[in-house]
């Protein structure tokens, strides 16, 4: 189960799904509530609620449990997904993400963390009011910062349109207005709470081994990964090399 972020749908793995799926992988690509194909709900962008979304689609297509591979903003779920609901997952990867509320992180986060996080946070739909209208700059500026390979102009052009529009811009911020009450959720449960499956941090040139130092500290059975020539959005920059860890980490189970 590969969960995307932002501003990505699940188009952001295809590189990645066939690589899995030549290794022998069936592959679930949703897109996260509030993108791409599905609605945009007034609410339930929280990440317990975004994992009982996966877990409906596991129920969905009658699968038990799933190795579940969360980057960037679909981290959020991932994690809430194997904290809330294990016997779900059968392994997590955290890909080029920081876990709200979790220790671990000090450093990546002693500038305040990207700009951006407290401008989709802002309350009244600001951040939606000012970008209506042009969607396409924004969205194209965080594909141009994210890839060192280059994002592909036809991803690029599938971007922009899924995310046009106010209602598509609020559902996506709405990913973000729901960080604080992750991090107290996420707080709270790693008072008493471990990972007990594999779990595997994947860092590259942006978040580097902020996750890997964050999960450290809760999971049982953690593998580090660092992809430095890879710009954040690593399924695009190193689709194999990703698609490569993700594989052995279902063999650890």
């Amino acid at each position: 189960m590969l969960l995307h972020g932002f501003p990505h749908t699940k188009e952001i793995w295809r590189e990645v799904e066939p690589l899995l799926v030549a290794a022998g992988h069936e592959v679930l690509m949703p897109d996260l509530r509030g993108t791409g194909g599905t609605q945009r709900t007034t609410g339930g962008y929280d990440a317990a609620s975004l994992a009982m979304d996966q877990v409906r689609l596991l129920d969905a297509f009658a699968v038990r449990a799933a190795h579940v591979v969360g980057f960037d903003v679909g981290a959020a779920p991932a994690f809430a997904l194997a904290a809330a609901h294990p016997d779900r997952v059968l392994s997590l990867t955290v890909v080029e993400a920081v876990i709200s509320g979790l220790a671990g992180a000090e450093d990546f986060l002693s500038s305040g963390g990207p700009w951006w996080f407290g401008f989709h946070q802002a309350p009244d739909g600001l951040a939606e009011s000012v970008l209506s209208g042009d969607e396409d700059r924004y969205l194209r500026f965080f594909l141009g910062i994210g890839s060192r390979a280059g994002v592909p102009e036809d991803l690029a052009q599938h971007v922009v349109r899924a995310y046009t529009g106010r209602d598509s811009l609020r559902a996506a911020f709405e990913h973000y207005r729901a960080m604080p009450a992750n991090a107290r959720w996420n707080r709270s449960w790693a008072e008493r709470g471990r990972l007990t499956m594999p779990v595997t941090a994947v860092g590259a040139s942006t978040v580097g081994d902020a996750p890997a130092r964050q999960l450290t500290l809760i999971a049982d059975h953690l593998d580090e990964h660092l992809i430095p020539h890879s710009g954040h959005l690593v399924p695009v920059d190193a689709p194999a090399d990703l698609a490569a860890i993700v594989a052995a980490t279902a063999t650890r189970v």
